[in-house]
C-alpha cells in the first residue's frame, strides 16, 4: 500500500430495481463495501460509520423507491476520511425536508439524513436527480472495525 492510498478515491456502484427487497439489499451491500475498504485498503471505518451509512442508505433508497418508482443507482465513494452515499433516481422532483412533527407518522427520513451527515446536496441530472450525503468514517467512540483507533 502506498503512503497516499488512503487519499485516493475508492468507490463502487449498485444498480437496484426499485422493488421491495432493494432497501435491505442496499443496506447489506453498503456495510460490505465499508468492510472491503478496511480489508483491501486499510481504511479505518468506525462501527458508528457503518451504522450511519446503512441508515442513510436505507432512508435515501426508501425515498427513491416510494417517490420515484423505477430503477435506483446507489454509489458509495471514500475520499478524505468521508464516505459519500450517492443515490440516483429517475424523478426530477427535488426532495424537501419537512419540519419535525412528533405527531406525524412517517416523512422524517430526509430530516434524519440531514441530522447525521456532514454534508448533503441534491442535483438535478439530465434524467432524474442525485442525492449525495457525506459521513465521516471515524469517530471517538470504541467499536472500530478491525480494532480500536
Amino acid at each position: 500500500m502506498t503512503p497516499d492510498s488512503h487519499d485516493a478515491p475508492s468507490g463502487a456502484a449498485l444498480a437496484l430495481d426499485g422493488q421491495g427487497g432493494c432497501i435491505a439489499e442496499a443496506r447489506h451491500w453498503a456495510a460490505g463495501f465499508l468492510v472491503r475498504m478496511l480489508v483491501e485498503r486499510g481504511i479505518i471505518v468506525s462501527q458508528r460509520a457503518v451504522e450511519l451509512t446503512q441508515l442513510v442508505v436505507s432512508e435515501l433508497v426508501t425515498n427513491a423507491q416510494k417517490y420515484a418508482p423505477g430503477p435506483v443507482l446507489l454509489d458509495l465513494r471514500i475520499a478524505g476520511g468521508l464516505v459519500e452515499v450517492r443515490v440516483w433516481d429517475g424523478d426530477p422532483v427535488l426532495p424537501v425536508a419537512r419540519a419535525a412533527d412528533a405527531g406525524r407518522v412517517g416523512q422524517h427520513g430526509l430530516g434524519i439524513v440531514l441530522a447525521v451527515c456532514q454534508g448533503f446536496e441534491v442535483m438535478r441530472e439530465l434524467v432524474g436527480k442525485r442525492l449525495t450525503a457525506r459521513l465521516t468514517l471515524g469517530d471517538d467512540t470504541p467499536g472500530v472495525l478491525g480494532g480500536s483507533q
